[in-house]
């Protein structure tokens, strides 16, 4: 079934793309929260009206994503942890627990936006994580996990 986005969903589109769904999907998700609206003649004349804004949206958002993605590549995020002889964490570092840590530095990014290696992170050590944030800008971050003082 074909549809045009009201607005940016994850891994379908951006508001005005042009997507085609499962039927299922489109009637029991997307029309009842209002993310998306039947492609026909009539909704498509009204996003052609509403073009030039949609476009100078889009824009200002991958202005605002690039100099998200500057401040976030200079950033470090620490975590002390409980740990075992071997390295291994009593716990994990996980995408959720970098979110909180992101947030406490002023960025307010989704936690399902970001991206650790393996799902989470069990053993100390540097690692590198992508943060998704507009269209095609990925952020790379250096965590630390170190054991924790005992």
């Amino acid at each position: 079934m074909k549809i045009i986005l009201n607005r940016d969903i994850i891994n379908l589109g951006e508001e005005g793309d042009v997507c085609d769904v499962a039927k299922g999907y489109a009637r029991n998700y997307l029309f009842p929260r209002d993310l998306a609206v039947p492609y026909n003649k009539n909704s498509l004349r009204i996003f052609e009206a509403k073009r030039d804004a949609i476009e100078a949206r889009k824009t200002e958002k991958r202005q605002e994503a690039q100099g998200i993605k500057e401040r976030l590549e200079g950033e470090e995020l620490t975590f002390s942890m409980t740990a075992g002889d071997s390295g291994k964490l009593f716990g994990s570092v996980t995408p959720a627990s970098i979110g909180e840590e992101l947030e406490k530095r002023g960025y307010n990014v989704e936690r399902r936006r970001i991206e650790v290696p393996e799902g989470h992170i069990r053993f100390t050590g540097e690692y590198t994580v992508n943060v998704k944030l507009y269209g095609q800008e990925e952020a790379e971050i250096k965590v630390i996990v170190q054991q924790a003082a005992k």
